[in-house]
């Protein structure tokens, strides 16, 4: 163990050396004695013990000082020297496959990038392209080494862990032992994956809380139980911590361990600047606690308008903040309707008048039913007679709705050569064209797949693009395709783009939908349900949605049927 904790501290020094420009024969001494140490077939504490350590070859004084400094103090202040000096978020871009110290000091000294999100907007507008020696190939391996470091980070989609943790808290609140409780971390700021679940309570019984927390029916394993937190292992290795405060910090608690990190360091700097100390248990002037017992609190302290949990990962929240100019952002209680939803006439479960029943009791005025079209014969695609068939029964479920329209609509799939799946005299009589890329078979190209995409949206009768960049979560990496493109053409016919809001999707992603609104480009956040319950999925959409800064004003589905229908058309 500490063989490979040795050489995974000695790399990292060498790869943060190389990040700040240090000699070339000191960086390559560090990387050199990781390489050792790691292949060391004896244990290093034996070796040192023995006072051999300088009969390794390779290991000179200067790097046997710091191996027994590691093995006697259990760190290597050169090491935590480093990490202090140098910004969390570029260590982190260390562990990107197809990213290394050039690279990570590449795009921070040009581009003053030094977060993971930071960079992955870059990549997904194309600015890594232009840096030196970069191009559109190596920003496509980032792109991919950022997928692949989420997934092996252990993360799990937003929407698969949000009822489990309603679950969770509904558990918790039913001790009686506490009197708020609030999901935080990456659910809170309803990142599309999450990590370790972090719940925060405030309580005046701490330690009865962590008890009662620790010793719930859906805990498999206890790995911590203190005074103030408790860690836990729930099914699916998932990692679940309680921290519990009093009530006078619970506001300043919440933001901490809200996050993002980032975001967290900013407000730092600025409470600095103001002579104050911000940290879990309030805001500080001096020794003297001057606020902390909401979030609102801790924002105005700092002379700053309450940032929305979705949008404080350092992307510009804290300017706009400053400048009084956050977007209102878009609310689940603001959709009307759902634009993309199943039947069993393809592959969903319910009938079309079940689905219309479902939405409206969700308050939506407006259901657009667009089953799979004759192709996608794996989901039950609708040929062209039993599409007819099915506007015959659309019309006949809203002769009997008062207040309510299903929209006639189809989610046609876009052919090898660009083409849709129904003749032009077809799709004319449908009220929604949701076109959709469900493969792009092998050898595809980005720009063979763009063509492919535009050439549909050329279509005069498409109204909304679906799920534009084919990704499935954690399984199914997004289409070779250039939304800058797909969004120029997307916005000058018209076109609207979705946010399939569907768990495993997310598509578009946040820094898309930020993008697209940026462009001028309509968006619509749909469920794509395939049975009655599922169009609660629309809030995960919204959740998307407010992560890209978008107001209600910029999603058509927020509208009212009538001026719906005249956006689209």
């Amino acid at each position: 163990m500490k063989n490979r904790d040795l050489s995974r501290i000695l790399d990292e020094m060498g790869q943060m050396l190389e990040l700040r420009g240090a000699n070339p024969f000191k960086v390559n001494a560090y990387y050199r004695a990781s390489r050792i140490i790691g292949e060391l077939k004896e244990d290093i504490e034996t070796v040192a013990a023995e006072d051999r350590l300088r009969s390794i070859s390779g290991i000179g004084v200067g790097m046997a000082q710091r191996i027994s400094e590691y093995l006697e103090t259990g760190r290597v202040d050169e090491y935590e020297t480093l990490k202090g000096e140098i910004a969390p978020g570029l260590v982190e871009m260390l562990a990107i496959p197809g990213m290394g110290p050039r690279t990570v000091a590449l795009v921070h000294r040009e581009l003053g990038i030094e977060t993971l999100p930071a960079l992955e907007e870059a990549a997904r507008v194309g600015k890594l392209r232009t840096l030196p020696g970069m191009g559109e190939k190596k920003e496509a391996v980032i792109l991919r080494g950022l997928e692949v470091l989420s997934r092996r980070e252990g993360r799990v989609p937003l929407g698969l862990v949000l009822p489990r943790i309603d679950a969770m808290i509904e558990d918790l609140e039913g001790t009686r032992l506490g009197k708020r409780f609030a999901a935080a971390g990456s659910v809170r700021r309803c990142r599309e994956t999450v990590g370790d679940i972090d719940i925060l309570a405030s309580s005046t019984k701490p330690p009865q809380l962590v008890q009662a927390f620790v010793q719930m029916p859906w805990v498999e394993r206890v790995l911590a139980a203190g005074d103030t937190k408790g860690s836990v292992l729930v099914e699916g290795a998932l990692q679940v911590d309680l921290r519990v405060v009093e009530a006078r910090s619970y506001g300043a608690a919440l933001q901490y361990f809200t996050g993002s990190k980032a975001h967290n360091i900013r407000l730092r700097d600025i409470a600095k600047t103001a002579g104050l100390k911000v940290n879990e248990y309030g805001v500080f002037r001096g020794e003297t606690r001057i606020g902390g017992r909401t979030e609102a609190e801790v924002y105005r302290l700092l002379g700053l308008p309450l940032v929305p949990p979705e949008l404080r990962e350092d992307r510009g929240e804290i300017e706009a903040a400053r400048d009084d100019a956050l977007p209102d952002l878009v609310e689940v209680g603001d959709l009307r309707g759902d634009l993309h939803v199943h039947t069993r006439w393809s592959d969903g479960s319910g009938s079309v008048a079940e689905m219309a029943e479902a939405a409206r009791r969700r308050g939506y005025r407006y259901l657009a039913v667009t089953d799979h079209s004759r192709s996608l014969r794996v989901a039950g695609g609708l040929s062209e007679t039993a599409l007819e068939e099915q506007l015959d029964e659309i019309e006949k479920v809203n002769g009997r709705m008062r207040g309510f329209r299903v929209l006639s609509g189809a989610e046609v799939e876009i052919m090898a050569d660009g083409r849709l799946d129904y003749p032009d005299s077809l799709l004319e009589r449908l009220d929604v064209v949701v076109a959709a890329l469900h493969s792009v078979g092998r050898g595809r190209d980005e720009a063979q797949v763009t063509a492919r995409v535009i050439q549909a949206l050329e279509n005069p009768h498409v109204n909304i693009l679906a799920h534009p960049t084919g990704r499935l979560l954690g399984s199914r990496e997004p289409y070779p395709v250039n939304l800058e493109k797909v969004f120029e053409v997307a916005r000058d016919r018209g076109i609207a783009v979705e946010i399939n809001a569907q768990p495993d999707r997310l598509d578009l992603d946040d820094l898309g939908c930020r993008r697209a609104r940026d462009l001028g480009v309509p968006l619509v956040v749909s469920s794509d349900a395939h049975a009655p319950e599922q169009l609660g999925f629309a809030d995960l959409g919204v959740s998307v949605a407010r992560r890209g800064w978008l107001a209600k004003g910029d999603i058509l589905n927020t509208l009212t049927v009538g001026r719906l229908m005249k956006a689209l058309h």
